[in-house]
């Protein structure tokens, strides 16, 4: 019996021991691991009391600090390191990072923030199969988010904010049955808010602020948990989003909403934060919302938001800031706003309020804006109007409308029998605007921008670019790739894997910056993307070993094949040669020519001599609108405008379907580098006016435009600035002269082909954007509206420019008055 118990006890010692060694053994190899993220991650600060006999499981945690271990095993590690920590080196690899996390099996909550972890996230991470919370935050991972994460079923929280992560937000992650917490704030995400997001029942956190995401939000009112949606700074809209009524922050801030705030706002009962800033919402501000009992932040400016606020207005006690600025409110400011706590902010100059402590409009302002934007005032009823007169007033109204009627008649049928069209002359863009917008809403860069955004259609998505990627499309920078070099870096002719061609420029950094310094100027390159514009499709970084600071950007164009608006329209090789910023000296020798040309790479035949065939007169002034097109998205298409770009007509490049682009752009991460601005223009001449850039810096696009048009009329380059003089006054003599003085300026290569009225609204417009007093010259939108009428009118007579019985029109004869005179006889 005593043997019995003593082999019985032996064999539990020995089973203990066993344990006790296979713990160690599971302890010891996720200790290695540890180790080994240390080195991966370049030995950070945060991480510098870790060795290879560290007790990891029982290290004292801090805020930046914690490894949280369950039966010897890691179940969560939290690293936060330094705010601006620099890129890991060139020889990180996020895959074998990922792969070495993997190691820790039963991790289920992972924080990596401000660590400098760059590269795309790899999808292996759902090998990680029990995460829970994942935050990997002020980083540099770039890519898509991988289809393998739609696997982490158990995943709560997705934190991926201050990232370059791109392309559209997958179907799939509205499938995630438990996720609460989905944050991916500036990013470079576009497309729309997926509509699955509507499913996600246990969401309470939706960041999805400063990125590029528009059209519709989804329907989120069957969203009961939903405490936080912050979707400020992207393109979403126009409706005001369906949401549930437990929200306590709502930011809607730098959108494109212009629908009304409806009246559900205020049974927001648990709303603390409310920011509708910068949109351009409509109809009557609640004042409700005031006296929501838990808010105290309200923000509206910057709206179209009307009403009339009262002196006995109620609010809430606990508001620390009220920003009303800029909208069309009338009325007294509320006196609970300014009697309240000493530290509340109340903002709200720019609105028609009875008060003189800010700036305010005349209340007759608020009045016709409100009426420009479609808001019509109430009109009370009059209760004690008389039937009689009703009757009377109705009697008339059918006597008066028949008569008008008959007289309309008349005059529509003398109008039918002449088919006459007065001659307008060029005019202000205000005057033919629709009666419901005035033309500062034109210019309004939120509402410019919701239809210039179409312009952006058919380009791929922005994205980043790796380094290899570069390196193939360039042949490793080979020098038959090299198309030329300024000022504003190297360029390079690329093709990439899928077979399209793109130009690339390098940018050598003077200063040591890490990639977040130069993020903004990213975020501004990714939102200039237009029809009429020389679009960026994507950025690279290239970084030193040593402290991980830039040492080269690559800016990643779309290639435009066709030759520049000068070229086009001189029609012969010499003019080539005039447009020159850089010529490679070696390759005159060769038996081809290569011209570089702002992006484009031409290639000359000596032998056969060929010119490019000249554009028509329809065909410049189709150019001209692109090129209109475009300046107007630089200045209101996006906000801030970018002005003083510096437009010249060898900066313009045509696309295989004669498309107009401006290919050089005032671009701050360029100026920056380069650490001077030019302010030349297409002459080589500058403004006339010196104080033009800082009172009227929109018109000093203009006057580069208007050079550029001078050239598109009279077709040959203009070499100086008393040429620019002589030439604008013929034109302005030839306004007022006959159809022969017109053209004799104009390129005798169209001058048979255009009709007198086109020619004449280009000069007059031609002549206004050279006017030497910047106040006079037109604004963008008016110079557009006359460049559309030169162009619709030269198209009437081009459609009809047979008359009936078969002989040519004259172009200074439109069709409808020769028909009207052959019906005569």
């Amino acid at each position: 019996m005593a043997k019995a118990i003593s082999l019985f006890a032996l064999l539990v010692l020995t089973f203990m021991l066993v344990q006790i060694d296979y713990s160690e053994q599971l302890q010891s190899s996720q200790a290695q691991t540890l180790v080994r993220i240390q080195r991966l991650l370049n030995y950070p600060t945060v991480l510098s009391s870790w060795n290879s006999s560290t007790d990891f499981c029982n290290i004292e945690p801090t805020s930046f600090l914690t490894v949280v271990c369950y039966e010897e095993s890691i179940t969560q590690l939290h690293i936060i390191g330094n705010k601006r920590a620099h890129m890991l080196p060139l020889n990180f690899s996020m895959d074998s990072f990922i792969t070495t996390l993997v190691s820790l099996p039963d991790l289920k909550v992972l924080k990596l923030v401000s660590l400098g972890l760059w590269g795309p996230l790899p999808g292996k991470l759902t090998r990680l199969s029990s995460l829970e919370i994942v935050n990997m935050s002020s980083n540099f991972l770039y890519g898509a988010i991988p289809q393998e994460l739609s696997s982490l079923t158990s995943l709560q929280t997705l934190i991926l904010d201050e990232n370059m992560i791109s392309g559209r937000l997958p179907d799939w992650l509205g499938s995630l049955p438990v996720l609460a917490v989905l944050s991916l704030r500036k990013n470079l995400f576009n497309g729309t808010v997926p509509k699955s997001f509507s499913d996600l029942n246990n969401l309470r956190v939706l960041a999805l602020s400063h990125n590029h995401f528009y059209g519709e939000v989804p329907d989120l009112s069957g969203l009961t948990y939903l405490q936080e949606l912050d979707l400020e700074d992207n393109a979403l809209g126009p409706q005001f989003p369906k949401l549930g009524n437990k929200l306590v922050k709502l930011v809607l801030s730098k959108n494109r909403f212009r629908s009304g705030i409806p009246d559900e706002l205020s049974s927001y009962y648990q709303l603390q934060r409310l920011d509708l800033s910068f949109n351009k919402f409509v109809g009557p501000f609640p004042s409700s919302l005031l006296t929501l009992p838990s808010i105290t932040y309200l923000n509206i400016s910057e709206n179209k938001l009307t009403g009339m606020l009262f002196d006995n207005l109620s609010c809430n006690d606990g508001l620390e800031l009220v920003d009303l600025s800029s909208n069309l409110l009338s009325g007294h400011l509320p006196n609970c706003l300014l009697s309240g706590s000493k530290n509340r902010v109340v903002l709200y100059s720019r609105n028609c309020l009875t008060t003189a402590n800010e700036n305010q409009h005349p209340s007759s302002f608020c009045q016709n804006e409100a009426l420009a934007v479609g808001i019509l005032p109430q009109r009370k009823k009059s209760k004690q109007a008389s039937r009689a007169v009703l009757v009377s007033a109705i009697f008339g109204g059918i006597v008066g409308g028949i008569l008008l009627a008959g007289l309309v008649f008349l005059l529509a049928r003398r109008i039918n029998a002449k088919k006459t069209i007065k001659k307008p002359q060029t005019r202000l863009i205000a005057e033919n605007a629709s009666t419901g917008y005035t033309s500062k809403l034109l210019s309004d860069a939120r509402y410019i921008s919701q239809t210039m955004k179409l312009g952006a259609l058919g380009l791929p998505a922005y994205r980043t670019f790796s380094l290899e990627e570069v390196e193939e499309a360039t042949n490793n920078f080979d020098t038959s790739a090299f198309m030329g070099e300024g000022s504003q870096g190297q360029m390079y002719r690329g093709r990439l894997k899928d077979g399209s061609f793109v130009a690339i420029r390098c940018l050598k950094m003077k200063k040591s910056h890490s990639t977040r310094n130069f993020m903004h100027h990213i975020e501004l390159i990714s939102k200039l993307r237009h029809r009429h514009l020389v679009s960026a499709l994507g950025h690279c970084f290239e970084c030193y070993l040593d402290d991980s600071s830039v040492s080269r950007i690559f800016l990643i164009f779309e290639y435009v094949p066709n030759g520049t608006l000068r070229s086009r329209i001189s029609g012969n090789f010499e003019t080539f040669l005039l447009a020159f910023d850089v010529l490679h000296p070696e390759i005159l020798f060769t038996l081809h020519l290569h011209v570089v040309i702002g992006f484009v790479d031409f290639t000359f035949y000596l032998a056969e001599g060929r010119a490019r065939r000249s554009l028509t007169w329809t065909q410049r002034i189709a150019a001209a609108i692109g090129v209109a097109k475009g300046i107007q998205f630089l200045h209101t298409g996006i906000v801030p405008g970018v002005y003083s770009n510096n437009l010249k007509i060898i900066d313009i490049l045509l696309d295989q379907n004669l498309v107009a682009k401006i290919s050089s752009y005032n671009l701050p991460l360029l100026t920056e580098n380069t650490g001077k601005v030019s302010h030349g223009t297409a002459s080589g001449s500058v403004d006339p006016t010196t104080n033009a850039r800082a009172q009227h810096v929109d018109k000093v696009d203009v006057y580069d435009f208007g050079l550029i048009l001078l050239e598109i009329i009279v077709g040959r380059p203009l070499n100086s600035r008393n040429e620019v003089d002589t030439l604008k006054d013929q034109l302005q003599a030839g306004v007022a002269a006959d159809r022969a003085a017109r053209l004799s300026i104009v390129d005798p290569a169209v001058n048979k082909s255009c009709l007198d009225q086109s020619l004449k609204t280009m000069m007059e417009i031609c002549v206004r954007c050279l006017h030497k007093n910047p106040a006079e010259r037109p604004s963008v939108e008016d110079v557009l509206w006359n460049l559309q009428f030169a162009a619709q009118v030269q198209d009437a007579w081009h459609s009809q420019s047979q008359s009936s019985d078969g002989s040519p029109i004259s172009p200074s004869q439109p069709p409808w008055l020769h028909h009207g005179h052959h019906s005569q006889k």
